[in-house]
């Protein structure tokens, strides 16, 4: 007996997992909730999420990932285990399961994975580069010798890397992504306005009110908080320029990212790139006016990735398609079990 293989997009702010033919069937927060006094798993995902900022003492709400990489060893099994509890069900086989990582993370923190995926319950397991896995679920062929960029800005990562013939030529990986743009969004709010945001409020900013190419300060949103000089409940209209002003050091810090990864590549692939464009994949790529500051700051035209969010996810589950054709950017789990 057989089970379908599971793909698991693994990332800071959110897990995607694939299922065999069905494509998508999980996507929700990579949040967990336990209880400090008994050491019991309350919840995980959208519910642990829902919890943030609105427990007592004895709960606490976690991201057991940060920057791309696993920052808790035990919750973050337990979140995976919980998770595949969810998609799998009772299975008398255990799937095989292909999970993807940051390209530039360490070979301690890949074992990091490795060990948290096998202890969560697979009979086979393996690795594969973001940016290998977002092409493929970008539908784009990367066998061929020609050169394809993707941006792929997560919750935790952003990673840029040129891929051709099934591998990855030049990459950078920089730890400014989603959650460093929510923090310096909640920065702004306090130094400017003493209110005391949450990182669900400033998400929800960033979601509604973000246009990085042509900000204006007529379009506003009420932004809802804590006074800190009063201590009382406050709320302050902001408009597209000031939180332009806000998160302009994070998104300048991430167009210097893929600057330095062109200024690295052959000038044959750069004549791709130039040719075919940059992929935008991950939720930060669908931040407002994206597309067309990079256009206007680097003079490379930029293609949203359909279905950008599960875009990784997606290129996990084809993976298992080509196990004999990606040669770099993936590889088995027993190889950290025996070195």
């Amino acid at each position: 007996m057989s089970t379908p293989d599971i793909g698991i997009d693994l990332g800071t702010a959110n897990i995607v997992m694939t299922y065999g033919k069905k494509g998508v069937v999980l996507s929700e927060p990579s949040v967990i909730a336990y209880n400090t006094s008994t050491q019991r798993i309350l919840a995980v995902g959208q519910e642990a999420y829902q919890m943030i900022g609105k427990t007592p003492a004895y709960i606490e709400v976690v991201h057991p990932m940060a920057d791309g990489v696993i920052s808790d060893d035990l919750l973050t099994q337990c979140m995976l285990r919980e998770f595949l509890q969810k998609v799998c069900g009772s299975q008398l086989v255990k799937p095989r399961i292909i999970i993807c990582v940051p390209a530039f993370i360490t070979e301690l923190e890949k074992r990091a994975v490795a060990d948290c995926v096998m202890a969560a319950g697979c009979r086979k397991a393996y690795l594969i580069d973001e940016p290998i896995a977002a092409m493929l679920g970008a539908g784009i062929n990367i066998g061929r010798a020609k050169g394809h960029m993707v941006v792929d800005i997560g919750g935790g990562t952003t990673d840029v890397a040129i891929v051709s013939m099934n591998g990855i030529v030049t990459s950078h990986s920089i730890k400014i992504a989603g959650n460093r743009i929510d923090k310096a969004i909640q920065k702004y709010m306090m130094n400017r306005y003493k209110l005391l945001v949450g990182e669900q409020t400033a998400e929800q900013v960033k979601k509604t009110l973000t246009n990085l190419y042509d900000p204006r300060d007529d379009v506003t949103m009420i932004v809802k908080g804590r006074s800190v000089m009063r201590g009382l409940p406050d709320a302050v209209e902001i408009n597209e320029m000031e939180l332009f002003d806000a998160m302009e050091d994070e998104v300048f810090a991430i167009m210097e990212g893929i600057k330095k990864v062109l200024e690295e590549t052959p000038p044959e692939l750069v004549g791709d790139i130039y040719e075919n464009g940059i992929l935008l994949t991950g939720g930060g790529s669908l931040l407002g006016g994206l597309r067309e500051l990079i256009h206007r700051t680097l003079n490379v035209n930029c293609v949203l990735a359909k279905d950008a969010v599960h875009c990784v996810a997606k290129g996990t589950g084809l993976a298992f398609q080509k196990i004999n054709n990606l040669l770099d950017g993936f590889e088995g789990v027993t190889v950290y079990k025996y070195q």
